[in-house]
């Protein structure tokens, strides 16, 4: 693995570092190649409960590499562009939740990166835009993840102006999950890993599935889909001890199953 991302396993919880602060950790497609290599085959390993998505220096991410994209013909962008849709769309189908811990600017696509994960934690100092239309580049795909994460006009603004939003604006939007200190932005991450930590990989797993695969679909269509992963998830040997240590007053004992 390049030094341009760092993977640290710890108590359950895989941390994957962009590293490239002297570039603002901007996605280049190594980087990108060394993301898909590290999530590929995840939903086979059981010992990984959640991913966190963090990043070196004062930058989270600020997009693709612009210097990898002059010059290029139709082939090289529409590859560049697949390539990152590919590894979000990844995320999307972890059964591992991923949490962004997002302690500097988010822009262009380091925006839709923070919309891709599952989950978003982020210091008082970020701040968060989708800036492209100021150098003649709509961000299109960044507005795929960010028009599914917050209120439609919110996002159109965004993707208009190109202005950032802080963390404050982007919690009130539904961006992130929580603003904190810059100083308590690992104790806050720490926070929801654990609580990930203490439920049933199974119930999440497939909650998380169910999320994405409902989201968006009329109501009676989401109730007749939801109705057999409810009853499935009922007959899981999971579901089973999680209602009798409930009846019985003591903890669960989960196996993932």
């Amino acid at each position: 693995m390049g030094e341009s991302l760092l993977a640290r396993t710890d108590r359950g919880i895989l941390r994957l570092t962009l590293n490239r602060p002297e570039r603002r950790n901007a996605l280049s497609r190594n980087l990108l190649e060394d993301l898909e290599s590290l999530i590929d085959g995840l939903e086979f390993q059981a010992s990984v409960r959640a991913v966190v998505i963090a990043a070196e220096g004062p930058v989270f991410c600020s997009g693709h590499d612009l210097s990898e994209m002059l010059g290029r013909d139709e082939e090289d962008y529409r590859s560049l562009f697949a390539t990152c849709t590919r590894v979000l769309l990844k995320f999307r189908r972890l059964p591992q939740p991923v949490i962004a811990r997002v302690q500097g600017p988010a822009t262009a696509a380091g925006c839709q990166l923070v919309a891709a994960c599952d989950l978003a934690i982020a210091a008082e100092s970020a701040t968060f835009a989708t800036p492209g239309v100021k150098i003649g580049l709509f961000c299109t795909t960044p507005m795929v993840p960010l028009v599914r994460t917050i209120a439609p006009r919110a996002a159109m603004e965004m993707l208009l102006t190109g202005e950032p939003i802080s963390a404050q604006r982007a919690m009130e939007l539904g961006l992130i999950n929580r603003v904190v200190s810059v100083e308590q932005l690992d104790e806050a991450v720490q926070s929801l890993t654990d609580r990930l930590n203490s439920t049933s990989s199974h119930v999440i797993s497939t909650g998380k599935r169910a999320f994405y695969e409902l989201a968006g679909l009329d109501e009676a269509t989401a109730y007749e889909l939801a109705i057999p992963i409810m009853t499935a998830n009922a007959m899981a040997a999971d579901a089973r001890e999680g209602i009798s240590a409930f009846l019985q007053k003591r903890p669960p004992q989960w196996t993932g199953r």
